[in-house]
C-alpha cells in the first residue's frame, strides 16, 4: 500500500483534486500523472500578431495575385506539400513535424484571440481564465528547482500582458526570463557572484524565515502563501548551481549559438531546450511582430528566414538529443491574414483560418491535417479550435481536460468547459 505524508504546507497546498474528495499531494498527484503522460513538458513557439499562413504553410498559388501575394511556393519533404518560398528549411524538414491547416475560430481582436489560444476558453480580453501554463503549475506544480512555468523572453502583451494565471493567484504566474540575446544575460539574481554571495544568501535567509513567520500567523491568505512560496523557490534557485547552470548560455559553444541564431527568438530557443533539459513543465516562447497591416512583405523578408533558421534548428537538436521523446513543442499565433492584400499592401487580422504545427510526444511526423479553400478563407476539412489545441496539449501531460479548479469564490470549474483532444495528431 502506498503511504503518503502530509505536512502542514502540503495539506495548505493540497491541489483541486483534494478540494474534491482525493488527498493526495501535489508531488505524489504529478508523480502518477507522468508515469502515464506521454509529455513531461510542453514548448509553446508564440507567434504572437498572427502569422500570414498564406505566404507560408498554406499558399494558394493558383489564386488571384492580390491573394496569393508576392511569394511563390516550394516543395516541402512531403509530396505535393507546398509551402511560402521564404522557409525552406523547415519545409525540407516537414517530414518531422505535424502541420495543421485548419486552425480557426471567431475572433478578430489580438488580446481576446491571445486569451482564448493560450487558456482554451473564450472570455474577455482581460484574460479571465488561466492560461495553460499557469494551470500545469497548478495541476502538476515542481519538478526540482526550476519553475513549472517559464516565459522566454517574458509573456505575450500588445496592449497589456497577456497569458496570466487570472485566478490561479501569483504562485503560478510565469517566472519570466528577459532576453537571453543581451550580452552577459543571466536571470537577475541567479548570477554567480563568489565574493557577495554567502553575505546575500544570509540576508535572502533571513528574510525567508521572517515570511515564513509571518505566513504561519495568517496562513489563509493567499498573497503570503504565494509570497512565502516565491521567496522559498527563489532561496534555491540562488543557491542551486544547477538552476544557475540551466540559464547559462555563455556554457554552449559558439557553433551551437550560431546554429539557433544570434537573436531573442534563437537564443530563447536555445534556452528553452536547456529549460527541458532540467525539467521545466511548460515553456512559452513569446516570439511576436506578425502584425503586418501594411508593408507586409517588406517584414516577411526579414522575420521569415530568421524564424526558419532558428525554428528548424530548434526542432533538429531537440531530436537528435531524443528530447521530443517526452516534449511536445506546439507553434502558432492568435490567428491567421486575410486572405485579400489591402490598400496598404498588408494583410489584417484573420480568426478564421490559421496554421499550426506540433511535433514531438507521438505526434505524427510528415502528417498534414486540414485543409482550407482555395483563396485559404475557412477550413474546408477538419477545423481545430482552440479549446481542441488546449485539450491536446494538457491531455498529452496528463492532465484531464474536464478536470474542476476551485475559483477564489469557492466555485468549482472545469479547466475547459468545450474541446477534445485532437486524436488525428497521434499514431
Amino acid at each position: 500500500m502506498l503511504k503518503i505524508r502530509l505536512g502542514r504546507r502540503d495539506v495548505l497546498r493540497l491541489g483541486t483534486a483534494g478540494l474534491l474528495g482525493g488527498c493526495m499531494t501535489e508531488r505524489a498527484r504529478a508523480s502518477l500523472v507522468e508515469a502515464k503522460a506521454p509529455a513531461q513538458s510542453v514548448i509553446v513557439v508564440f507567434l504572437g500578431g498572427g502569422l500570414s499562413h498564406h505566404d507560408t504553410f498554406d499558399p494558394k498559388p493558383d489564386a488571384p495575385a492580390e491573394v496569393k501575394g508576392k511569394y511563390s511556393t516550394i516543395a516541402t519533404a512531403e509530396p505535393g506539400v507546398r509551402f511560402g518560398e521564404k522557409i525552406p528549411l523547415l519545409a525540407a524538414r516537414q517530414q518531422h513535424y505535424t502541420l495543421v491547416r485548419s486552425g480557426s475560430h471567431a475572433n478578430d481582436h489580438h488580446e481576446t484571440a491571445t486569451n482564448w489560444v493560450l487558456s482554451g476558453r473564450f472570455g474577455s480580453a482581460f484574460g479571465d481564465y488561466p492560461a495553460l501554463g499557469a494551470v500545469v503549475s497548478q495541476q502538476l506544480g515542481f519538478r526540482g528547482e526550476l519553475p513549472p512555468y517559464v516565459a522566454i523572453p517574458r509573456n505575450p502583451s500588445f496592449t497589456w500582458e497577456l497569458g496570466r494565471s487570472a485566478f490561479l493567484g501569483g504562485r503560478h504566474e510565469s517566472f519570466k526570463t528577459g532576453d537571453p540575446a543581451q550580452a552577459g544575460f543571466g536571470v537577475e539574481d541567479l548570477k554567480s557572484n563568489h565574493k557577495r554571495l554567502p553575505a546575500r544568501n544570509q540576508r535572502r535567509e533571513t528574510l525567508r524565515l521572517a515570511v515564513d513567520r509571518l505566513a504561519r500567523e495568517v496562513e489563509s491568505n493567499d498573497q503570503l502563501l504565494t509570497f512565502d512560496d516565491f521567496q522559498k523557490r527563489a532561496a534555491g534557485m540562488v543557491l542551486s548551481s544547477s538552476a544557475r547552470q540551466a540559464f547559462a548560455l555563455d556554457e554552449e559553444a559558439d557553433r551551437v549559438k550560431d546554429r539557433y541564431g544570434r537573436t531573442t527568438f534563437g537564443q530563447g530557443c536555445l534556452l528553452a531546450r536547456r529549460l527541458v533539459e532540467r525539467g521545466v513543465r511548460w515553456i512559452t516562447i513569446n516570439h511576436g511582430g506578425w502584425d503586418h497591416h501594411a508593408k507586409i512583405y517588406e517584414s516577411l523578408d526579414k522575420k521569415l528566414p530568421e524564424l526558419d533558421w532558428s525554428l528548424s534548428a530548434f526542432l533538429d537538436d531537440m531530436r537528435e538529443r531524443g528530447l521530443l521523446e517526452n516534449t511536445l513543442v506546439a507553434v502558432f499565433g492568435e490567428f491567421g491574414r486575410t486572405p485579400t492584400l489591402n490598400k496598404d499592401a498588408g494583410r489584417d487580422h484573420w480568426g478564421k483560418a490559421g496554421s499550426l504545427i506540433f511535433a514531438g510526444a507521438g505526434a505524427r511526423p510528415g502528417l498534414v491535417l486540414g485543409a482550407t479553400d482555395k483563396l485559404g478563407s475557412y477550413p474546408t476539412r477538419r477545423p481545430v479550435s482552440p479549446a481542441e489545441v488546449a485539450a491536446t496539449l494538457l491531455s498529452r501531460m496528463g492532465i484531464d481536460p474536464r478536470q474542476q479548479i476551485i475559483t477564489p469564490d469557492g466555485r468549482p470549474l472545469e479547466i475547459l468547459d468545450q474541446g477534445e483532444p485532437i486524436r488525428e495528431l497521434f499514431a
